[in-house]
């Protein structure tokens, strides 16, 4: 059974890192994502053609022995980064709020080998759903997924961005840089170039509990391209995103008028 790295656990609050090529929850053999596979190996123990694949839920579950768990938040079998689960349902509806009222802070880090048609700024307008599983970016803004992002050359011939989305509506960002002609390397669905994973990462979540705010970052754990020497150096530069000169949101932007389902974007 794959290992589930654990950032924080107290008080009923769960954060994982979660690893690339797991879903939520538990999934038939035939279920599957138009993103990156992981490489040979990496899942092979989540599941076979003889039984379902496990979802994170379940794995950690097993792992931690612990008779049940609720997700807070989601995010996509490709994506990896903060995921944040707890140990029972009022405290996971309450972080769940949080998510849904866009009082969580959080920061994505992807890469693209496109050329984006703006380097920075802010990505906006409703989401409609297509055939396939695809959602496309309309230019009304009547319940708007609202990114901002920055982005830099990370080494010759990719451009890494530090995304900060907020609301959490399905494939936010992948549809987002898909938007601006950059999809996300390793993202089939929308268009990115084959790679051995989707560079998507969940990369801060802060959590402004009750009992005081939480901040957690997720290591980098996996694919060829953030480990490369010229992308580990631009990841450098991007390693505290709070202090970058994000501009305020218009006030109609920083509200939701009508919450969906707490997720984090992906």
């Amino acid at each position: 059974m794959q290992h589930i790295p654990i950032i924080y656990r107290d008080n009923g609050v769960i954060v994982v890192n979660k690893p690339i090529g797991i879903a939520m929850h538990t999934t038939s053999p035939t279920h599957s994502e138009h993103v990156a596979q992981p490489s040979a190996g990496l899942g092979s123990e989540l599941g076979s053609e003889l039984g379902p694949e496990l979802g994170i839920v379940e794995l950690l579950k097993r792992q931690l022995n612990i008779p049940q768990l609720f997700l807070c938040h989601r995010l996509d079998t490709g994506t990896s980064g903060c995921l944040c689960l707890t140990e029972n349902e009022h405290l996971a509806a309450e972080i769940g709020l949080l998510f849904e009222t866009r009082q969580v802070s959080k920061y994505y880090l992807a890469l693209s080998d496109k050329k984006p048609k703006k380097k920075q700024g802010l990505i906006i307008g409703d989401m409609k759903n297509r055939r396939g599983g695809q959602h496309i970016l309309l230019k009304t803004t009547d319940n708007p997924a609202v990114t901002q992002f920055f982005s830099q050359s990370a080494k010759q011939g990719v451009r890494g961005f530090l995304l900060k989305p907020h609301s959490g509506k399905t494939h936010q960002i992948r549809v987002a840089l898909k938007s601006i002609g950059a999809p996300i390397l390793g993202d089939s669905l929308y268009g990115g170039s084959s790679a051995d994973r989707l560079y998507l990462h969940a990369f801060v979540l802060s959590l402004p509990l009750k009992s005081g705010t939480l901040t957690f970052t997720a290591p980098l754990l996996e694919g060829d391209e953030f480990n490369d020497g010229m992308v580990q150096q631009w990841l450098l530069t991007v390693a505290n995103p709070d202090n970058f000169a994000w501009p305020a949101l218009p006030s109609r932007y920083t509200h939701d008028s009508s919450p969906s389902t707490a997720r984090q974007p992906s």
